[in-house]
C-alpha cells in the first residue's frame, strides 16, 4: 500500500448494549418493566471518577494521525479472504459456518468488455459490496469457547453495574492493567493484559499504533478481545473504566468519542474465568466503523466472519463482524470476474472505478493485495492464494486497489499525495510485488528490522533509499550527525532492483540508515526539507543477504517484465461506459510504460496491453 499475511483467526466479540427504550406491551394490561438503567449515565455525569494509579502507558507509536497510502499488504491477503466470505455470507442470506462454499455466481453486465486495453467490468453487488452499519445497539452477546473457535448467544442486554475504577488514556493510548485470574483463549492463558482506547483488549503486548482499525491488523496483531475496535479517542470525551475482579474482568467505554467526531461509543466486554466473554452496547452507540472480533493474533488459518445480530451462530478460529458505514471492495470477487472472460497470462491486476471503494475508516490511498509468492531471499513466506482468484495457472502476484479514478490526474508532476505524483503511487503498490520485507544484520551481527517501518512493509523514514518509491529518502549528510532530505519518491533504488530481480547484489552500492533519527518517527511518510540529527550506519547488500539469504530466482532468472490488466470498475447504476473517464485511465497506462522503464533505469517493463 502506499502506506497496506499472516493467517490469523480472529473472533469477532459483540458487545451487548443495555436497553434504553420501553419495552413492548405484549397485550398485557400489565406496564412494561422499565428498561434497566446504564451505569455509564451516571458515571458520566459523576464529574472527576478516582483513577487507578502507577498504570504503565505504552509510548506513542507516531507523532500523529498520518494519510498513508497504504498499510501492510501481507495482513491484506487475509483482510482479502475475511471480505470475500463475509460476501457470501451476505448473499446466502443466513449465518453460517461454511463460509468457504461458493458464492452465488454473477454473470458479465451489460456494460462489461474491454474498451481498448481497459476492461471495464459493472459491478452488480458482487465486487463492490453495499455498507454494513453497525446494528448491535442495545444487545449482549456471550462468546463461548467451542472446539477450535466459538458459539455465540444473545445474553442480558443489561450492563453490569459495577464499572470499577477509571482508566485515563489519550488517543492512541494503551496502559497494562493485569486480570487477576488466568483467563484462557485459543489454548493460551493470559494474565497481562493491556486496555486499548480503540475499544479493544490485547494480550502479551498492547496495540497503540494510528494505522487503520483494519480486519488485517485484528487477524495479524497480539491475541485480542474486540469489542468495539474502531479509531476512539477518549481525550476528546467519554470515560474508560475497568473493574478487575477475581471472578470476572471488565472494561467499559462510557460515551467515548470517535476520533475527530461527535459520535460516541458505550460499550461494555467482561472476560470470565472459564474462558467466555460477554460483550454488551448501549442504544446510544452511533459510530457506524467497527470490528467487533476476538483474535488468537500470530498466525493462524481459520476465521469465520458471521452476522451477530442472527445469534446464535458459531464458527472455527476467528468468529465475528466488520461494520462499515461505507463501501468495501471484494477483490477476490474482481479476480473471478475478470478471468472469466479473460486469459490467466497476468502477474498483476491493476483496478480503479467511478467511485470510492477505498472506505475512509481504512485511512489508505490505495493498497495492494498479494496472491501469491515463489520468490526466496525478499523477506516474504511462500504462499499462495491465485486459485481463490480464479487464476488456474497459479500466474497472479498481485491485485492493485487504487480506488477512485477522480483521485489521479494526468500530470506526471503534479503531486496529489504527500511526494508521490498519480505515477509514483501506481509504482509504489506494483513495487509490493517484492518491497519492501527484508531485515538486515546490523553493525552488531545482530539481525534487526531496522531498515523497515512499525508495519514492516516499507523503508523507514530515516533510510537513505535514493528516494525509493518505497518511502525513505535521499538523505544528504551535512557531518556532525546531522542530515537533511532532499528527495523522495523518485524511482527504485538499487537495492529496489535487487529484490526485484533486475540486478545481481554486486550493482548494489553501499547505503545507510540513520540510527535514532529525530524529528520524525520510523514511520512517518517521506518529506523532502526534513532535518533529522542521529548516528549514521552504512549498510551492504551482503548485510541483507546474510538476514535473508540469496535471492533466488537471480537477475539472471528471473524476469525483467512485470504483466499487468487495468481494470474499470462502474457502479451497478450506470447506464453506460463514460469515454472520456476511459480515455483518461488509458492515458495514465500508456505514461506507466516509459515511467518503469525510468523508475527501473531500463531495466523493467510494464507490459499492460489487455492482449
Amino acid at each position: 500500500m502506499i502506506r497496506s499475511y499472516a493467517s490469523v483467526p480472529v473472533l469477532v466479540v459483540s458487545l451487548a448494549l443495555a436497553a434504553c427504550g420501553g419495552g413492548s406491551s405484549g397485550g398485557s394490561s400489565s406496564p412494561p418493566p422499565p428498561p434497566p438503567s446504564n451505569p455509564c449515565t451516571t458515571a458520566l455525569a459523576a464529574g472527576d471518577i478516582p483513577e487507578l494509579t502507577g498504570l504503565e502507558h505504552l509510548p506513542p507509536q507516531t507523532t500523529g494521525k498520518q494519510s498513508p497510502i497504504d498499510g501492510d499488504p501481507r495482513g491484506r491477503a487475509l483482510a482479502a479472504q475475511w471480505i470475500h466470505r463475509e460476501a457470501q455470507l451476505r448473499a446466502a442470506g443466513t449465518p453460517r459456518a461454511d463460509a468457504t462454499a461458493p458464492a452465488p455466481a454473477h454473470p458479465a453486465a451489460a456494460l462489461d468488455g474491454d474498451q481498448g486495453n481497459i476492461a471495464v467490468l459493472q459491478d452488480q453487488g458482487d465486487m463492490i459490496l453495499s455498507a454494513n452499519t453497525f446494528d448491535l445497539q442495545s444487545t449482549g452477546i456471550r462468546f463461548s469457547p467451542s472446539g477450535s473457535g466459538y458459539s455465540v448467544a444473545k445474553v442480558d442486554a443489561a450492563f453490569r453495574t459495577t464499572l470499577g475504577r477509571q482508566v485515563t488514556l489519550g488517543d492512541d493510548d494503551s496502559v497494562a492493567v493485569d486480570v487477576p485470574f488466568s483467563f484462557p483463549l485459543y489454548g493460551s492463558s493470559h494474565t497481562a493484559a493491556f486496555i486499548n482506547s480503540d475499544g479493544n483488549i490485547t494480550f502479551e503486548e498492547g496495540d497503540n499504533a494510528s494505522t487503520d482499525r483494519s480486519i488485517q491488523r485484528v487477524l495479524t496483531g497480539p491475541p485480542r478481545v474486540s469489542p468495539f475496535f474502531s479509531d476512539l479517542d477518549p481525550s476528546t470525551g467519554g470515560k474508560i473504566f475497568v473493574n478487575a475482579a477475581s471472578d470476572q474482568y471488565t472494561v467499559t467505554w462510557c460515551g467515548v468519542r470517535a476520533f475527530g467526531s461527535t459520535r460516541t461509543v458505550t460499550a461494555q466486554v467482561t472476560l470470565l474465568r472459564d474462558g467466555s466473554i460477554e460483550a454488551r452496547f448501549d442504544s446510544t452507540t452511533n459510530v457506524t466503523d467497527a470490528i467487533v472480533a476476538v483474535s488468537p493474533g500470530g498466525s493462524v488459518a481459520t476465521f469465520t466472519p458471521v452476522d451477530l445480530s442472527k445469534a446464535p451462530v458459531s464458527g472455527d478460529g476467528a468468529v465475528g463482524e466488520r461494520f462499515s458505514g461505507s463501501a468495501q471492495v471484494d477483490s477476490i470477487a474482481i479476480g473471478r470476474r475478470f478471468f472469466a472472460a479473460h486469459p490467466d497470462n497476468y502477474d498483476q491486476i491493476v483496478v480503479f472505478a467511478d467511485q470510492r471503494i477505498i472506505p475512509p475508516s481504512e485511512g489508505a490511498f490505495a493498497y495492494s493485495v498479494p496472491v501469491s509468492n515463489s520468490i526466496r531471499g525478499i523477506g516474504l513466506p511462500q504462499y499462495n492464494f491465485t486459485s481463490d482468484y480464479g487464476s488456474g495457472a497459479a500466474r497472479l502476484r498481485t491485485v492493485m486497489i487504487m480506488d477512485a479514478l477522480a483521485k489521479y490526474n494526468e500530470n506526471q508532476t503534479q503531486k496529489i499525495n504527500g511526494e508521490f505524483t498519480s505515477l509514483a503511487i501506481i509504482a509504489h503498490e506494483c513495487g509490493h510485488q517484492w518491497l519492501a520485507y527484508v531485515q538486515v544484520r546490523d553493525h552488531t551481527g545482530t539481525v534487526t528490522n531496522a531498515l523497515l517501518t512499525s508495519d514492516l512493509a516499507h523503508w523507514n523514514f530515516f533510510d537513505d533509499t535514493n528516494a525509493s518509491f518505497m518511502y525513505g529518502h535521499s538523505w544528504q549528510d551535512l557531518g556532525g550527525g546531522s542530515f537533511r532530505s532532499v528527495e523522495a519518491a523518485q524511482r527504485f533504488s538499487r537495492l529496489d532492483q535487487y529484490l526485484m530481480g533486475l540486478i545481481p547484489p554486486s550493482d548494489v552500492p553501499a547505503f545507510f540508515y540513520i540510527e535514532g533519527g529525530t524529528g520524525a518517527t520510523t514511520s512517518d511518510l517521506p518529506r523532502v526539507g526534513a532535518t533529522t540529527t542521529g548516528t549514521r550506519r552504512d549498510v551492504l547488500v551482503n548485510d541483507v543477504i546474510a538476514a535473508e539469504g540469496d535471492r533466488n530466482p537471480n537477475a539472471a532468472g528471473a524476469p525483467h517484465s512485470v504483466r499487468q490488466a487495468w481494470i474499470f470498475i462502474i457502479s451497478r447504476t450506470a447506464t453506460g461506459v463514460d469515454a472520456s473517464q476511459v480515455a483518461k485511465l488509458d492515458n495514465l497506462r500508456q505514461q506507466f510504460i516509459p515511467f518503469m522503464s525510468q523508475a527501473t533505469e531500463g531495466r523493467m517493463a510494464a507490459v499492460n496491453a489487455l492482449r
